[in-house]
């Protein structure tokens, strides 16, 4: 989408094994072209972008580097893992064309040629990974061609963001799994706390409905890194074992004290490894037709909403609605619409609503 904003006179070809999504795509405006022959789609192509998981793309890179190739292509892929793919696209560089490893780090729950947001990467870190320093023309070319995507452009070696991503977005993502797992088993002994789950815990677990498919390939193809996360995050929890076993209140209080400090000093609002959340909280009073008409606000000034909900966990007669926007920009104008049509009164920061 941005590149047809950016760059009307581009052609983009659309080559798939789903036809229908093609197809979709095309009558959306996001491609000019279908192609079902991969040889034939890429044979005139200044620029290829691999967007399907890391062991496909590898796939991709053996089956195409036989084909006919422009010599000034440039290849790139939008995986989530960066080490395996460089590896495999080593085999361009005998052929002196570029492969640079790119990683735009904005999401959303939705997936699918449906879900296209022209949007999605404005101001999230857009990671590049060339596969050498003498690229370094061609990652300008790649960053033109893709600036009206409004993305903060981050160019590092292939190890470090992976050891970064491992780190910031793989290991939260396997930890807030592995807790809902446990939950799930706990729940079925304590039925009542899966209603107390519907507040924080749901919150701090967010990102564990992440699509199963897409996780299974980004851990096994940074296995290595991962496995020496993971390890020593079992020695930190073995020591907090060990701590509450001795009722060690010092080390316990240092424990906290510094993953406060080390948070309480994180940015503010701003993309990273694991893309934000903009929620909006809004106390409404309880009676009939409330959430329609907070949502019909909404609707007047065309503003979408990601995700909503009802905070179960109030005791008193008000409750409180949950609006997850796409973006900060979003919710500032969502607050602003529900006040001008209402007296609700709207928070950012939850810990606000026992004030």
């Amino acid at each position: 989408l941005n590149i047809k904003k950016s760059y009307p006179e581009i052609t983009i070809v659309g080559y798939d094994k789903n036809e229908t999504d093609l197809k979709k795509g095309k009558k959306m405006g996001l491609i000019d072209t279908i192609k079902t022959d991969l040889a034939a789609s890429i044979a005139q192509t200044d620029v290829i972008f691999f967007c399907t998981p890391v062991r496909t793309t590898q796939k991709m890179i053996q089956k195409i580097v036989s084909f006919p190739l422009k010599e000034d292509l440039i290849l790139t892929d939008v995986g989530s893992t960066k080490n395996e793919i460089m590896r495999s696209a080593a085999i361009f560089q005998a052929k002196n064309l570029t492969f640079i490893g790119g990683h735009p780090m904005a999401g959303s729950h939705k997936s699918g040629v449906m879900a296209a947001d022209i949007d999605l990467f404005e101001n999230a870190y857009y990671l590049l990974t060339p596969a050498s320093e003498k690229d370094i023309f061609q990652v300008k070319k790649l960053q033109r061609l893709l600036e009206g995507t409004r993305a903060k452009f981050l160019t590092l070696a292939a190890s470090e963001h992976d050891q970064i991503t491992g780190m910031l977005s793989h290991l939260p993502h396997i930890i807030a799994s592995g807790l809902v797992n446990q939950t799930d088993e706990f729940m079925s002994e304590f039925p009542i706390a899966r209603r107390l789950a519907a507040g924080g815990f749901r919150d701090i677990t967010r990102i564990a409905s992440s699509d199963p498919t897409m996780w299974t390939d980004i851990l096994l193809s940074n296995k290595e890194i991962l496995l020496h996360h993971l390890n020593h995050w079992q020695t930190g929890m073995s020591s907090m074992i060990q701590w509450l076993e001795n009722s060690d209140k010092e080390a316990i209080f240092h424990f906290f004290y510094q993953a406060k400090e080390t948070r309480d000093a994180l940015p503010v609002h701003k993309e990273g490894a694991i893309p934000a959340f903009y929620d909006l909280f809004v106390d409404v009073p309880d009676y009939p037709g409330v959430i329609a008409e907070v949502t019909g606000f909404l609707a007047k000034e065309e503003i979408s909403l990601i995700n909503l909900k009802i905070l179960e966990t109030r005791e008193d007669i008000y409750g409180i609605l949950q609006l997850t926007f796409k973006n900060q920009q979003e919710l500032d104008r969502a607050r602003k619409c529900i006040e001008r049509y209402s007296d609700f009164i709207c928070y950012e920061n939850k810990e606000n609503l026992s004030k």
